[in-house]
């Protein structure tokens, strides 16, 4: 999968602007507050149809401007496919190939990005909920089916919950819509947890290679926290250990009037041998945690998926010493697309300069390009 270009209209600091891509490495370069996060955030909306870095579409509008238009033409074994977000104040509109598509889960899991920016420590540092949005988002990726049991999920979550907050006696627990809703709630939740126990499993077997590539160190791992153990579990038999877990948990569910178990209350930690990150990490390790968790999803991509996702990676160099720097550039420059963005290049290895396309962005706008030697 090959991003060959990208045309901007009205978002933010840009007014209009056309850029191609080679389909190694692309670094994007210029002072701060230039617009290269602004670009990178282009993609990751045309991919995802929505922001990384603001909850409001309307934010992302050029100030003064009615709407927006980010529109990009994507190479996938040999076939041309151009995808169009349009932004307007009350709407957003999905476009493949001329047609609108009206159902988010067919539009998000064609074009695959993988981004790394700053703001993902708090991956780490942050709260579960960060953490719960990153896995279901890169699994709706991996696996448009998943998109749509979360939906699924989300809704019989809020009507569960909306049950219990109006329950007047401990028997409701017994009413029949109350039971029904729980059985379908369970049924998706096994099929959520199986999925993310895959998704797991599959960055294990290559973040802690990854991790010791770019920093020299062993021992990298990420845990799945849960309510109860899932692994080796089948859909099964995770229903069955849900069923008795809310029988457990029945009595406090009708105090507190919520939904104790399941999915929406998971977690996810980052571990160097046995020092958890979050406590005992310095900024250095949990950057390049989150690298190493991104680029393990390139080789769950290829392998599981035969699918070659493009990888952004915004203000990447930030606290990483000229030989991590490198080590990383190296790693990623074997075979996949790469747009990177950076303040300065002069540290950069002369060899990988060579084989990456430049581009100079000032102000909203391309000062300078050059193409791969």
């Amino acid at each position: 999968m090959i991003l060959k270009n990208v045309k901007l209209r009205n978002f933010r600091n840009y007014g209009n602007l056309e850029i191609s891509f080679s389909s190694g490495i692309n670094i994007i370069y210029g002072k701060n507050a230039q617009g290269k996060t602004n670009l990178l955030e282009s993609i990751y909306v045309l991919a995802l149809t929505k922001s990384h870095r603001s909850f409001i579409d309307q934010n992302l509008i050029k100030k003064g401007e009615s709407s927006s238009k980010i529109s990009g033409n994507v190479e996938n074994e040999g076939i041309m496919t151009t995808y169009e977000i349009i932004l307007e104040q009350k709407k957003k509109r999905c476009v493949i190939d001329q047609d609108e598509i009206k159902k988010l889960a067919q539009y998000i899991s064609n074009l695959n990005i993988i981004i790394f920016y700053p703001e993902d420590l708090e991956i780490i540092k942050g709260s579960p909920q960060m953490r719960r949005r990153y896995i279901n988002m890169e699994i709706s990726q991996l696996d448009r089916n998943y998109f749509q049991i979360l939906n699924d999920y989300t809704r019989l979550l809020k009507m569960r919950n909306d049950s219990l907050k109006n329950m007047k006696s401990y028997s409701d627990l017994e009413h029949p819509y109350f039971i029904a809703v729980t059985e379908y709630l369970i049924e998706k939740a096994a099929f959520l947890y199986k999925m993310r126990m895959k998704f797991m499993q599959r960055l294990n077997e290559k973040c802690g290679s990854i991790f010791y590539d770019i920093s020299g160190k062993k021992g990298f791992y990420i845990k799945y926290e849960s309510s109860f153990v899932l692994e080796n579990l089948s859909i099964e038999e995770i229903k069955e250990r849900l069923k008795q877990k809310f029988k457990e948990v029945k009595a406090n569910e009708y105090r507190i009037k919520k939904t104790m178990i399941g999915p929406h209350k998971d977690d996810i930690s980052f571990w160097l041998e046995d020092n958890n990150l979050k406590n005992h990490g310095s900024q250095g390790q949990q950057r390049i945690a989150i690298l190493s968790l991104k680029l393990s999803e390139i080789e769950i991509f290829k392998n599981y998926c035969q699918k070659q996702p493009i990888l952004l990676l915004d203000d990447v160099f930030s606290e990483l010493d000229d030989v991590k720097k490198n080590n990383l550039l190296s790693f990623i420059r074997k075979e996949i697309q790469t747009i990177i963005t950076t303040t300065e290049i002069s540290n950069i290895e002369s060899s990988i300069l060579n084989e990456s396309k430049l581009i100079e962005i000032e102000d909203g706008a391309i000062k300078s390009v050059k193409e791969v030697e």
